[in-house]
């Protein structure tokens, strides 16, 4: 956390400038070292110069304020002011923001970053002005991958029974009950714990998290699966938001996007080294061919049937056809 603008101040105006500074609470889910900390140290650098140190954000990692959907209800109330929150969640607040839960929807990085950047993923940040949030920016952590203590995942048929934790997202849900998983919504503060009890058996997410959680410690079995996409979004409260002039207002807008590429560099990192990094740790690590990939999305058919009726089969081919 930066130190205050007002703490080099010379003593005859240190009172002043003090009175000037407007703490900028921001919550997360994951620990600092992760890449919810890289977007928001990079969020709050960039905000603060752009503002002479006005503004000073005041970091909660490690759900210190709750799971997302509780910082999500704080910042409605104005209790708090930032946060990064994974889509996982965010439709419960904005159901069309569900679509890109939709399993094997993106093709790669390169595919998914192209939607969040244009049209159809500005247009979604804008939809959740009516929520009491102010969505600035995408942020990202990644593929998501199975991980349990059962065995490796290689066919529909291995996900049988298996009590997985998903977050508490529709999508997600309906998409592991297709393929016979007994999925298990769950606020990530209580994963790690229910892994240690055996209340769970595994849970799905990206290396970035998998890394930084250390998921090795509490699961044997990493599956690279791929099966979805999760970005992130940096909010604001639109309390504190309409509270700030046009100039301000840039400001934060201008950190989220450096806050987002920060993150996006963060998981470049563990894309190239998360793998390894598990393998040592003594995880035993599989990664689904196309084939094994193909057979998953055929047992998903019922599912993707819904999901065209929620979404509507027009959106869906739209973000197919980004280049």
């Amino acid at each position: 956390m930066n130190l205050p603008a007002c703490a080099a101040t010379l003593s005859l105006i240190a009172g002043a400038a003090c009175a000037d500074v407007t703490d900028v609470k921001i919550g997360y889910a994951l620990a600092e070292n992760s890449h919810y900390g890289a977007g928001a140290h990079a969020w709050a650098d960039a905000t603060e110069a752009a503002t002479d140190g006005r503004y000073e954000f005041v970091e909660f990692p490690s759900s210190a304020l709750g799971g997302e959907r509780d910082v999500l209800e704080g910042l409605q109330l104005g209790t708090v002011e930032a946060t990064i929150v994974s889509s996982g969640v965010l439709s419960n607040f904005v159901p069309e923001v569900g679509v890109f839960d939709v399993p094997f929807l993106f093709r790669d990085f390169d595919h998914a970053r192209a939607v969040l950047d244009g049209p159809i993923g500005q247009d979604m940040l804008a939809t959740f002005e009516d929520q009491g949030l102010v969505a600035l920016a995408w942020g990202e952590q990644g593929f998501r991958h199975i991980t349990n203590n059962r065995q490796a995942i290689n066919t529909p048929e291995d996900l049988a029974g298996l009590k997985l934790r998903t977050m508490e997202n529709p999508v997600h849900i309906e998409a592991f009950q297709t393929l016979g998983a007994a999925p298990t919504p769950m606020a990530w503060p209580e994963v790690i714990s229910a892994l240690q009890q055996g209340t769970i058996d595994g849970q799905e997410n990206p290396l970035s998290v998998i890394v930084s959680a250390k998921l090795n410690e509490v699961q044997t079995y990493l599956t690279l699966s791929g099966h979805v996409y999760a970005p992130n979004i940096l909010f604001v409260s639109s309390i504190f938001w309409d509270g700030l002039d046009d100039a301000d207002k840039e400001a934060f807008r201008a950190g989220a996007v450096e806050g987002g590429l920060a993150m996006r560099a963060f998981v470049d990192a563990a894309e190239t080294n998360g793998v390894e990094a598990m393998t040592a740790a003594g995880m035993q690590i599989n990664a689904l061919t196309a084939e094994q990939k193909d057979a998953i999305k055929t047992a998903l058919a019922p599912a993707y049937a819904d999901y065209a009726v929620t979404f509507g089969p027009e959106l869906l081919q739209q973000i197919a056809d980004v280049q």
